[in-house]
């Protein structure tokens, strides 16, 4: 009896675990990214640890300057750093980006699979919302929020969000920290209308209930990254 309560405790606590991750986490100091390593793991491989220098850990990313907005469609610019552009970055689940918007831009909806967000209003106003899965009555919650410089806003992983700039003479600016070293981001739009090879405009016209004509002309835009 004892041994059976022991393996159930051990099992419960294995599958609570991987539940609550999100990247490993670490066994040692540090694991910088060898990125040339032909090695493939889930992450990086380390870097032997006796070539690891300062240099590692540190990127002159410029996070202080103004990005420009005006080539997006959307009029954002996001600017990430995460483990493939800071190697010391590998197994510590962690990331940051800058994010700039024109006036009246936006950060359009998306998702980050691998990571929560939060973020920090630096310059401006922001209009900022995120949506919930679908519940038990069939619906899925839109919680909203106008966020002004200094306010803090939290993304749960993997829920639908997006940040607008509500002000039409005024950029603004944020940075988000994110709790992966590669959180990764899927765009709504791009990947149901932009993906190669395209979805059936049979299926999403069912989907979306609009005539096929309709999905084909979204799928014949440019559906751009604004990540840069």
């Amino acid at each position: 009896m004892a041994a059976s309560t022991f393996l159930l405790v051990a099992f419960l606590a294995l599958i609570t675990s991987q539940a609550i991750a999100s990247d490993p986490s670490p066994l040692q100091d540090f694991c910088v990214a060898d990125k040339d390593s032909p090695v493939k793991v889930n992450g990086f491989v380390c870097k032997d640890p006796m070539a690891v220098n300062a240099d590692d850990f540190f990127k002159a990313a410029k996070l202080d300057q103004p990005r420009d907005t005006t080539k997006s469609k959307v009029g954002s610019n996001v600017t990430l750093i995460n483990v493939m552009q800071l190697p010391g970055l590998n197994t510590l689940g962690i990331s940051l980006a800058r994010i700039d918007y024109a006036p009246l831009g936006q950060n359009p909806p998306h998702t980050h699979p691998r990571a929560t967000e939060i973020l920090t209003v630096l310059e401006g106003t922001l209009y900022v919302r995120f949506v919930t899965s679908n519940q038990a009555d069939r619906s899925n919650k839109l919680f909203a929020k106008v966020l002004n410089k200094g306010d803090v806003f939290v993304f749960p992983q993997g829920l639908i969000h997006f940040q607008f700039n509500p002000v039409h003479d005024k950029p603004a600016v944020a940075l988000a920290a994110l709790s992966s070293q590669n959180p990764g981001a899927i765009t709504i739009a791009n990947a149901v209308f932009g993906s190669k090879p395209p979805i059936s405009d049979d299926v999403l016209a069912k989907a979306f209930q609009v005539q096929k004509g309709t999905i084909d002309w979204l799928q014949a835009q440019f559906w751009e990254n604004n990540h840069y």
